[in-house]
């Protein structure tokens, strides 16, 4: 069954593309259940590939308890109904169905792809439905993903790497959930009945957003969304998130023995939905974002050889998520480097890219969209997104026209009102004290 499914994959790309490049229309409509419905219909392939978000991200962890969304989402298949999880995954194999979690700070989610024919598709998706109204939490495997969890926290808390990522998040999101990352002790404190609580709690079905590609009818769908989430709790309501402030402005030194230092530059910039999207994707991919293209790749690495990589990037979240500007270089470079790069920042926040960076990275954005969305596998990516921060219906087909018709004006203006070098937080790890 799975290599069907990677030859029908294989041989349907193309068509997929032409399919795309004639836009994609999502229909989207309310279950009885509560939960919202995202669907793009397409036969190109026997496959429907279906995702199913939460409100349930490393965001709404309780205070001190760090890590029991990530735990909740990893421990639904570990056991649910009358099945153990030897047996969950012995079913999925032999219906030829793929199932996989995910947890972000917004969102925590479980995917399946299955074959589209009824005598697996329907099996796959009452099994789904069972992991996710009926998990059944049970000791052995949550005693063995905290022991996992704790020892992995331990191994990143010894590289530099991971020690810049926290840090840095810490800086830059102080007493905010988005600034707070999962410790051994928050992990270890973590019960049973916090594990059912947050599932109770977060996972109900009016608080599920289901996004469906592939080769079913509508009528079809409306009754799998259905099925998925007619069991599931009611959840409680809906906390909303605390505002994010700005930062103040500061310089974190973390001291490490590594012969390489590791820094990120940035600060909270950029919501889901926010109009200035385009124009910050765009200028971006001048700044950063366009590999050995972009000003920071010239400038630090071609011109002075003080980074193999320099990149930055903007991450929207529900709330302001990131812009990061990041880089690794031998420590004892680490300040010449990291002026380098402020001074690039700088000039390009008071100038802006020029016409012909613009022109490059509009085209390259724009070409490349075809690629994203090629397969029901991609494309689904970018539903649930459109579906869970209640992007417009016609994104995808939105896109193109909105990156072409950014200015250079508007990518000064976005930058201008997102990137404020007086909010700019700075954490270098591996450093000489100055």
């Amino acid at each position: 069954m799975r290599k069907l499914i990677a030859f029908a994959a294989l041989l349907g790309a193309a068509l997929f593309t032409a399919a795309a490049d004639a836009g994609v229309k999502i229909q989207h409509w309310v279950a009885p259940s509560g939960a919202r419905v995202y669907f793009v219909e397409t036969h190109v392939l026997p496959i429907l590939d279906v995702k199913i978000d939460f409100s349930a991200g490393a965001a709404y962890d309780p205070s001190g308890k760090s890590g029991l969304a990530e735990l909740t989402r990893s421990l639904l298949d570990a056991g649910a109904g009358k099945m153990d999880e030897e047996a969950i995954a012995a079913r999925f194999v032999d219906l030829g169905a793929r199932f996989s979690g995910s947890t972000d700070y917004d969102r925590a989610g479980l995917s399946l792809r299955t074959l589209s024919a009824p005598d697996k598709r329907d099996p796959a998706v009452d099994l789904v439905r069972t992991i996710l109204s009926q998990p059944a939490f049970p000791d052995g495997p949550l005693a063995r993903e905290k022991t996992r969890s704790i020892a992995e926290i331990q191994e990143e808390d010894t590289r530099p790497d991971a020690i810049a990522a926290k840090r840095f998040a810490a800086a830059m999101y102080p007493g905010h959930p988005y600034g707070v990352t999962p410790t051994a002790q928050s992990v270890g404190g973590i019960t049973r009945d916090d594990v059912a609580a947050f599932h109770r709690d977060h996972y109900g079905a009016k608080h599920a957003v289901i996004a469906l590609v592939g080769d079913v009818t509508r009528e079809q769908a409306e009754a799998i969304a259905q099925r998925l989430t007619d069991a599931l709790p009611a959840g409680a309501a809906e906390t909303p998130l605390p505002a994010v402030t700005s930062p103040a402005q500061k310089t974190v030194r973390v001291p490490h023995p590594a012969s390489q230092s590791h820094i990120h530059v940035g600060l909270p910039a950029l919501k889901r939905g926010d109009p200035d999207f385009y124009a910050l994707l765009a200028g971006n991919y001048s700044l950063g974002g366009g590999g050995f293209v972009s000003r920071l790749m010239k400038e630090v690495r071609e011109k002075r050889g003080y980074a193999y990589s320099v990149y930055s990037y903007f991450s929207p979240r529900k709330l302001e998520g990131p812009f990061d500007l990041g880089l690794q270089t031998k420590r004892d470079q680490a300040d010449a480097a990291l002026k380098v790069a402020r001074d690039v920042l700088d000039d390009f926040l008071a100038h802006g890219p020029t016409e012909q960076e613009l022109a490059a990275a509009k085209k390259h954005l724009t070409d490349s969209l075809a690629l994203a969305i090629d397969s029901n596998a991609k494309l689904i990516g970018y539903i649930s997104v459109i579906g869970y921060y209640g992007l417009p219906l016609t994104y995808l087909d939105d896109f193109p026209a909105k990156m072409r018709a950014v200015t250079v004006q508007d990518v000064r203006a976005a930058f201008k009102r997102h990137v404020d070098p007086a909010d700019l937080v700075t954490v270098i790890v591996a450093t000489d004290e100055k």
